[in-house]
């Protein structure tokens, strides 16, 4: 059985597996997941049905494909007899309406992965899908059945970015967050946001302590309920407060006696803390190519949007899941609310990146990682499985940045590194200066021409330092060659 976590750990592997073997019932109190859209394809080559029996593969969680092949055909049998009752006729519908197609294989293998997630949720925790208008609806279809429709709170449309020019449609620049929670007994924390720049105008009046003011009615007329008649310093009306009130109001300086001889309250900008989080986000902006949080990572969001979501749905000391983690958003803004932390990644690439932006952003954060190689006989495996991603988790070895293939989002596909598999940087003392290392990674056989490739790269790059990483042990002449 599944014991509760209780340090910050990264899990590399399918997620599906990883939660029914470590993850407990009811241990989890919030969970994010930006699991692959499928948006970089047509919607109708979505529904498109599949024929013939594809090798079964390991699903990249970036890579952004899902296809009807042999695991999704286990894995729809598996829901369909195994599964809730309930949770299978679901399925079964969507099936028989949608037919054996890629759009069918992504709900088949996120159904199988939310109904783990409803178990290992707590009865006060709360679930966040990130996801397009491609499958949204679908998808709200699969968690009604799962968390049932009363305990749906909220679809939330994130404006992630401000035009776009899409032919024979309308610019297509939002994604969906849906918000369900376990039970009607659930975290909630109000947040607030910033006032716009029209509501700040109305604070037109300064005390002389620099606060900024508005002034409105202390009058009850017209309101239901009634109120207080009474005289304050020659003024008689109809009252919103009883007289103490008004007398404790004035001493405090919050009273302010008009120019006509009315009296009206005030009201400092001071004290009103923001605008109620609401279902639109259009405050938060994505990662662009200038801001400092990039990583290069495809579907990185941005750390203020995880934060926000955190802060509503859980507390210091919680534990936030996100079994699709990417390159560690997630687990980083928990980290920085003072929250604990699961990922779970199927790349070693995002698990290399989530270490490097922990050790950078929190220098004494401790975590565990699981499912790495622990020894050369491991590291030898994944260099025969893929030479990738053997290559990323090598990279974080030495906390070396991951660079090339990165970009390209696709396992196996290294694109043109130009030599370069990992950077490091660093500050030189004496001339304060970033500067940049180098590093190469080899999985196979290696020669001295390797090391005369590095410092023509070196050269090229005018880099500080090279670092040739090697699986193999390095020749004598490689030697000679790194110390001519």
């Amino acid at each position: 059985m599944a014991k509760t976590i209780t340090e910050n750990t990264l899990f590399y592997g399918d997620n599906l597996p990883i939660l029914r073997e470590y993850i407990a019932d009811e241990s989890i109190d919030l969970i994010y997941l930006d699991p692959p859209f499928n948006s970089n394809r047509t919607y109708n080559v979505l529904f498109k049905q599949e024929g013939g029996q594809d090798s079964e593969a390991q699903i990249a969680a970036f890579e952004d494909t899902w296809h009807w092949n042999q695991t999704a055909e286990l894995t729809y049998h598996e829901l369909v007899t195994s599964a809730p009752s309930h949770v299978g006729q679901m399925i079964g519908a969507l099936y028989g309406f949608i037919g054996p197609s890629q759009m069918m294989a992504y709900l088949v293998m996120m159904a199988a992965r939310l109904v783990e997630l409803h178990r290992v949720l707590k009865s006060s925790g709360s679930l966040y899908l990130h996801c397009d208008p491609t499958a949204s609806h679908y998808l709200k279809i699969v968690l009604d059945t799962i968390f049932v429709p009363v305990n749906y709170r909220n679809e939330i449309i994130w404006k992630r970015t401000t035009a776009h020019n899409d032919p024979k449609r309308w610019g297509n620049i939002h994604d969906t967050l849906l918000f369900y929670s376990k039970s009607d007994s659930f975290t909630w924390n109000p947040v607030y946001t910033e006032h716009s720049a029209e509501y700040k105008a109305r604070f037109r009046n300064v005390d002389s302590d620099g606060r900024r003011w508005s002034d409105y009615d202390l009058s009850a007329k017209g309101l239901s309920g009634g109120g207080y008649t009474y005289e304050y310093k020659g003024v008689t009306s109809l009252w919103r407060v009883p007289p103490q009130r008004m007398e404790q109001l004035d001493a405090e300086g919050r009273l302010h006696f008009t120019s006509k001889g009315g009296i009206r309250i005030k009201r400092y900008l001071e004290d009103t803390p923001g605008i109620t989080i609401q279902d639109v986000i259009s405050d938060i902006f994505p990662i662009n190519s200038q801001a400092a949080e990039r990583l290069g990572y495809p579907t990185q969001k941005p750390l203020a949007l995880l934060e926000r979501i955190i802060q509503a749905s859980s507390n210091p000391g919680d534990i936030v899941l996100d079994p699709f983690c990417g390159c560690g958003t997630t687990v980083a803004a928990a980290q920085k609310l003072g929250r604990r932390w699961v990922g779970i990644d199927i790349t070693h690439l995002s698990i290399a990146l989530q270490k490097y932006r922990l050790k950078q952003m929190f220098p004494d954060v401790t975590f565990k990682v699981v499912g790495e190689p622990t020894s050369i006989s491991g590291a030898r495996q994944l260099a025969e499985e893929d030479r990738f991603q053997f290559q990323w988790w090598a990279l974080s070895l030495i906390r070396a940045r991951p660079y090339g293939g990165s970009s390209s989002g696709k396992t196996g596909k290294k694109g043109a590194d130009k030599g370069i598999d990992g950077l490091i940087s660093f500050i030189d003392d004496n001339t304060g200066k970033v500067k940049q290392v180098i590093v190469q990674v080899k999985s196979g056989k290696v020669n001295s021409r390797d090391i005369r490739d590095l410092v023509g790269t070196l050269d090229r790059e005018s880099a500080a330092i090279g670092v040739f990483l090697t699986l193999e042990e390095p020749t004598r002449d490689m030697r000679t060659e790194a110390t001519t």
